[in-house]
């Protein structure tokens, strides 16, 4: 079993079993990849602070048989600020969300990665309005993906990314009832 080591920014978690979690990763150098986290649930475990959503992480992985698993995890960035604000955080399971289901897995795109990381620290630091960072993180996401046409209407980006994937996204309903 050999093993890797890579950033990552986790984007979504289950629990599994009794005390493990699996973890969606859009890691910089492999793309999105789905990892498990066995025992982060258990409360003398050294991993499950580092493994939350949202945070930036540097991760130790071992190729297991289905799943990847996660050995080590330290955090490079957890944008705490971001999830002490109800606001931020919701716009943030947005972006997570936008990346998550536009994008395959495992294939890689620094530029998407870069693009989350630093959208996540800008939502964490900003004061201001927060549609025109989500607005710009659509679009920006949209090109690098390929998806992006001078044609989309601006005021549907969100109908236009259903569109894409077929189906309704989640999050922006916490969005409309903040």
């Amino acid at each position: 079993m050999s093993s890797y080591k890579t950033e990552g920014v986790i984007l979504k978690r289950t629990n599994y079993g009794e005390a493990d979690r699996i973890l969606t990763i859009y890691t910089k150098h492999y793309g999105k990849i789905k990892t498990i986290a066995k025992g982060v649930r258990k409360i003398t475990s050294r991993k499950g602070g580092n493994v939350e959503l949202f945070n930036h992480c540097v991760l130790f992985l071992a190729e297991g048989r289905n799943l990847d698993i996660v050995t080590e995890a330290q955090v490079v960035n957890s944008f705490s600020k971001l999830k002490k604000d109800l606001r931020k955080t919701a716009a943030a399971f947005y972006l997570v969300e936008l990346v998550d289901q536009l994008t395959p897995d495992r294939q890689v795109n620094r530029q998407v990665f870069n693009l989350l990381v630093g959208t996540l620290g800008e939502l964490s630091a900003k004061r201001s309005e927060l549609s025109a960072t989500t607005r710009n993180f659509e679009i920006e996401l949209l090109r690098l993906l390929g998806f992006w046409s001078d044609k989309v209407d601006r005021r549907d980006i969100k109908g236009y990314i259903e569109e894409i994937i077929e189906k309704k996204l989640k999050s922006p309903q916490f969005q409309e009832k903040l």
